[in-house]
């Protein structure tokens, strides 16, 4: 949910949330090219974002991937990184008529235009990152994460360090594609502690992925009734549960990057969602002649960690990092969803 603090979306109720007013240009709002060395393979990849990716994490490390897929074929690589609903149509058209061998999207956003591309273009190869199309197309590849199974082993976290036996959720609207961040939450306290009593609060609004205020007062209902662990999965408005929960000298969990340096001592563990991990491999598969399929990446697959079950815990400014003892049952845990001794359920299979 990082990238306006990630939300993993692919439901059309909450596109129409987030499409903006469409501005005349922008088209390749920004885009930055590196070309293969002579000799190369000659393969291209194209990446194109939703959102600019300054200092979005999340987004940082899809570049990372196609930058490293590039590299490993002795390819070239191109973003064209979006602003408005106006830029996200020009990138993809303009990404479209440069012919690479592959184009990847990160995000709901693109999925009915993949769909119109796809068809329209059936030789170009599409690889849709965190979301997919609705009709199957044998020219369009798709990674999608299997975020519930972190956010249960967070919220073992939660269960395992919390004091008041009361954990909790702000989450950014009561959908079962968003439930996949706080109904995992409760059960994995509960599989740890099966007395902890849990709730969700939703963020709402006419906002709802860019309200700190509100994020942060559904924060405070949870605190105020005595929760001292909370997941955070409020996108943008995640930084309003932070500063709630440092008030009230209570703990909160962040998703898709480390968000534990935005409020060191205050924020436990993070569900890493490794986007470069999907970009890279399912760039691989394409190129190996896998396409037009979907692949779920997940604690097995190395898609879906937490920060402090990577090696620089350390050093992450996490709080989970002072917490060995919990580290090895969360460890354990995950051993067993990976073995498939224990399954997580999902709120948004049908």
């Amino acid at each position: 949910m990082h990238r306006r603090s990630r939300r993993t979306l692919q439901v059309a109720a909450a596109t129409a949330l987030l499409v903006t007013a469409a501005t005349a240009c922008n088209a390749a709002a920004k885009n930055d090219a590196s070309t293969s060395a002579s000799g190369g393979s000659g393969k291209s990849f194209t990446l194109v974002t939703p959102d600019a990716v300054g200092q979005n994490e999340f987004l940082k490390l899809a570049v990372t991937g196609v930058k490293a897929a590039a590299k490993q074929h002795d390819g070239s690589q191109k973003v064209y990184e979006s602003t408005d609903t106006a830029s996200q149509q020009q990138n993809v058209q303009a990404a479209v008529e440069a012919k690479p061998d592959v184009i990847v999207l990160v995000g709901f956003e693109f999925a009915d235009l993949v769909a119109q591309q796809a068809k329209a273009h059936p030789k170009q190869q599409f690889l849709m990152i965190d979301a997919c199309t609705t009709k199957t197309y044998r020219n369009v590849s798709c990674a999608v994460f299997r975020e519930h199974e972190g956010v249960y082993l967070a919220g073992a976290e939660a269960g395992l360090l919390s004091k008041s036996g009361k954990v909790g959720a702000v989450d950014v609207l009561d959908t079962p594609q968003f439930r996949r961040y706080s109904d995992p939450f409760a059960a994995g306290a509960k599989k740890v502690a099966a007395k902890t009593q849990t709730s969700t609060r939703f963020v709402g609004g006419q906002s709802p992925f860019d309200d700190s205020a509100r994020a942060k007062e559904q924060a405070n209902s949870l605190l105020s009734k005595g929760y001292d662990q909370i997941m955070a999965a409020a996108a943008a408005g995640n930084y309003g549960v932070f500063e709630a929960a440092k008030a009230k000298s209570a703990f909160a969990y962040g998703v898709d990057v480390n968000q534990c340096p935005s409020s060191p001592g205050t924020v436990v563990d993070n569900v890493i969602k490794r986007t470069d991990v999907a970009v890279q491999k399912g760039i691989d598969a394409v190129l190996g002649g896998k396409a037009g399929t979907t692949v779920s990446y997940g604690l097995k697959e190395g898609g879906i960690s937490l920060t402090g079950l990577e090696s620089g815990v350390d050093s992450s400014k996490c709080v989970i990092a002072d917490h060995k003892d919990v580290l090895k049952k969360v460890e354990a845990l995950r051993d067993q969803i990976v073995a498939g001794k224990l399954k997580v359920d999902d709120p948004a299979a049908s």
